[in-house]
Formats: C-alpha cells, structure tokens, sequence
C-alpha cells in the first residue's frame, strides 16, 4: 500500500481528529497529496498539532462539512482521487447534551460529502466511515453482521445508523457496482469499526483519553463507571489498515467491494472496562482507579461484537495485534508522550512502521 498511494490525491474529512490525525500521517510518509477537511481541533493537547500536521505539506481547510457549498468548493478545487469521510460528532454521551449537532454533523455531513463526489466526479474510491454501534443492539453474545439490522438507542448510534443508509442509497442510487464504467467511475464503501484506542486521544468521555488526564495531568484517581460493560477494545492502526486496503482496492475498480464492510478486534479483545484499567495501569506502573456508580441515565451498550468473517475472507484483513499488544502501544505511546513530547513525532512514526513491517 505505501507505493500505492505515493502522490494520489486524498481527502480527509475529520483529519484534526484522533483517527484522522493517524490516517493523515501514514499517508503523509507513504508520499501521499493529503487534503484535509474539518473544524480546528477541539481538545489541547490534540494529536493533530502533537504531530505537527498543522504545518506539514496538507492542504487545510478548516470548514464545517454541515456547510454543502464549501465542501463542494474543496472538491472542485483540489480533485481528489481518494476520499476517507471520518469528520462526526462521534461522542456517545455528547449526543445526549445535544443531539441536534451530532444528526446535523452525521448526517448533513455525509449527505455532503457524498453529493460533492457526485457531483464533481474526480474520485474513484470513496471510504465512508461509520461505526460498530450503527447496528440494533441486542447486547446479545452473538456478532453482528453486515446484512444485520439497523438501529440506535442514543442520538450518536441513530445519528451513525442514519449517516451509513445515506451512504448505502447513494451507493444503489449513483454509485451501484452494475453501472461502474458506464455511468460513473466511483466505488463506495462503508467500514463500520468498533472501540478504537491508541496514543493521542484526548476526547472527552473516552476511558483511555480520561485515565491519561487523570494519571499525567490532574495526578488523581481513575473513576470508572461501567466497568463490567464489555467492549471490542482495537488498536487505532487496525481499522485504518482495512480503510487504507479498502480505498487501493476500490480505486483499482474492485467494485464487488462496494458496500458495508466490519473491522473488529480478535475475540481476545472483548474485555471488560476494569480489565482494561488494570492492565494499563500496569503498563504505566503508576495510577489507581475507583468505581463510582454512574447516575447520569444516559444510556450506553454493555456488550456489541462485530462479525469479521466477510474483511478476513474477501479483502484478507485480520487483526494483526492481540489485547496486549494494543494496550501496549497505546499506554507507551502516553508514557513517551509526557516524559518528552518533542520526541513523540518520532515514536508515532516508529509504531506505524512496526505495524506495517516498513523497513
């Protein structure tokens, strides 16, 4: 994939955030052209400033991809072959404050994004990004599937659920697979993913993200409130490989690729949240946590598994890391993070090269 897209042309929408800023740098050392869409970053520190993208060689728009004017200017202007859509409103307890903004951004964003390409037709492969929670959960053991129902408890998942049948009508109405080369030269895909972790997140209301700043900056306890709820825990650099292998594959015209795609951890990786704590104070040798009962009534699942056969068995993703070496690289990354933070573009580029196995 790195001679692939050396020089394409790629867009990034939500390339300030945590996935985007990660998206943004494999493809800035593969040599790809990155064009990014999306508001400023919301959290300091942030990735995307820790990795100095704010001044690498991307093309920053920094637009509201609510807005369906600027968002086609961008696409006319820059042309772009690739497009990765992650730019979303993507906390689940955020949703809950103001769920207005997370429909608006989810879905109007989508509808965007989606209308641009079509209307501007330079791109080839489009990578929708949802997520694992667009699914009816029945928090029951048995995982979920692609051609499996549609749902959402709290505005995100509803939000999400909403945002992947846009994406779907667009692919039956403009994008079908059946009139590629004919009447469009555009594949589409949908990746659904599950709990992602890795260095470099300081969301809000994330487990990782919220036992970092408890730990290295407020010097306090970790409070858990859930911490039997069971999550499919997954390194960041997983689900992006299977993006990455989506977008080469469909920008080759693989249109039997279109369509929904599941990227999920190995069974391993469903553990519950005081699991996680333990083991990654344990990486960190130092912290301690304490369970608080949550009485917020907001909803969130306690147990979703996402079914991976159809990534492992047409597109040859797997898992490449287990649980414990996820966490490992997450809590090192941190650790390298505080101790000397101008280091830190250095260590990220040292874990994606002994991710991908690039000498």
């Amino acid at each position: 994939m790195e001679n692939f897209y050396k020089d394409k042309r790629v867009l990034i929408t939500g390339h300030t955030g945590f996935k985007g800023a990660w998206l943004a740098k494999i493809l800035l050392n593969w040599g790809a052209n990155v064009v990014g869409v999306a508001l400023p970053p919301h959290t300091s520190p942030n990735l995307f400033e820790s990795l100095n993208l704010d001044k690498e060689n991307i093309k920053n728009y920094f637009i509201d991809v609510r807005s369906p004017s600027q968002v086609k200017e961008v696409v006319e202007t820059e042309k772009p072959e690739i497009v990765f859509h992650l730019a979303a409103q993507a906390i689940v307890r955020d949703s809950y404050d103001d769920p207005f903004n997370t429909h608006s951004t989810n879905i109007l964003g989508t509808l965007n994004v989606l209308q641009a390409i079509k209307d501007v037709g330079s791109v080839k492969a489009v990578v929708v990004i949802t997520t694992d929670k667009v699914y009816e959960n029945k928090e029951w053991l048995y995982p979920y599937r692609e051609v499996d129902a549609l749902g959402g408890h709290d505005p995100y998942s509803a939000s999400k659920a909403a945002a992947d049948i846009v994406a779907n009508s667009y692919i039956r109405s403009f994008f079908s697979a059946d009139n590629f080369g004919q009447k469009h030269n555009t594949l589409v895909a949908i990746a659904r993913a599950g709990n992602v972790i890795g260095g470099g997140d300081w969301g809000n209301d994330r487990l990782v993200p919220d036992m970092i700043r408890a730990i290295f900056e407020r010097r306090e306890t970790v409070i858990i409130r859930n911490p039997q709820a069971i999550r499919p825990w997954q390194h960041v650099l997983e689900p992006l490989r299977g993006y990455l292998m989506l977008g080469q594959k469909l920008y080759n015209g693989n249109k039997d690729l279109s369509g929904a795609w599941n990227f999920g951890p190995n069974e391993d990786s469903f553990v519950c949240v005081e699991t996680l704590v333990k083991a990654g104070l344990s990486i960190l040798n130092k912290g301690s946590y304490q369970v608080i009962e949550d009485i917020s009534n907001k909803h969130e699942a306690n147990l979703l598994k996402l079914d991976i056969n159809k990534a492992g068995n047409i597109l040859q993703w797997r898992p490449q890391w287990q649980f414990a070496d996820s966490l490992k690289a997450t809590f090192e990354w941190y650790d390298q993070f505080y101790a000397n933070d101008n280091l830190i573009n250095n260590f990220t580029n040292k874990q994606i090269k002994e991710y991908f196995k690039i000498n």
